[in-house]
C-alpha cells in the first residue's frame, strides 16, 4: 500500500501498489504514511471532548427526571 497526494486539490489516498504506480506522476506524488495518518484520522482529544459533552448532557437529563420524581413522590 502506497499513499499518494493530488498536487492540484491537496487530496490524500491510499491505494495498492500496483495502481500507486500507475498513478504516480506530476499530479500525485507519494508522501509518507504518517502524513495520509494525520489527514484522515481525527485528534483523540476532539473526540474525548465531544463524549465528555454527550455524557454530561446525558447525565442532566437523568438528573431532570430524577428531581421529578423526587417531586412527585414528596406530594
Amino acid at each position: 500500500m502506497k499513499c499518494l497526494k493530488n498536487v492540484k486539490t491537496n487530496n490524500i489516498i491510499r491505494v495498492d501498489d500496483v495502481q500507486a504506480r500507475q498513478m504516480a506522476g506530476s499530479t500525485w506524488i507519494y508522501i509518507p504514511k504518517s502524513e495520509w495518518k494525520t489527514a484522515t484520522r481525527v485528534p483523540e482529544t476532539e473526540k474525548q471532548v465531544v463524549e465528555s459533552e454527550k455524557k454530561e448532557q446525558t447525565l442532566s437529563k437523568k438528573a431532570e427526571k430524577a428531581a421529578k420524581l423526587k417531586a412527585k413522590q414528596r406530594q
